[in-house]
């Protein structure tokens, strides 16, 4: 079987958790922030784990990182 390409958008925003989940930043933080409350844009700045529905498909975009 040959090898499978990494995507290489994926590989530099996906880090793995201690059980193994992918762990992603939150989006819609990087520009018109001054309409955005600071309550909402504090709980941007955290990592989230996927969704379960998703991690099959975060999994075959970076492969080796599991």
């Amino acid at each position: 079987m040959p090898k499978i390409k990494t995507h290489s958008g994926a590989k530099k925003r996906i880090k793995v958790s201690k059980n193994g989940k992918p762990k992603l930043n939150h989006a819609y933080k990087s520009h018109i922030l001054t309409k955005k409350s600071t309550k909402r844009k504090r709980n941007l700045r955290k990592s989230f784990v996927a969704d379960k529905t998703n991690q099959a498909k975060i999994k075959k975009l970076v492969p080796y990182k599991y």
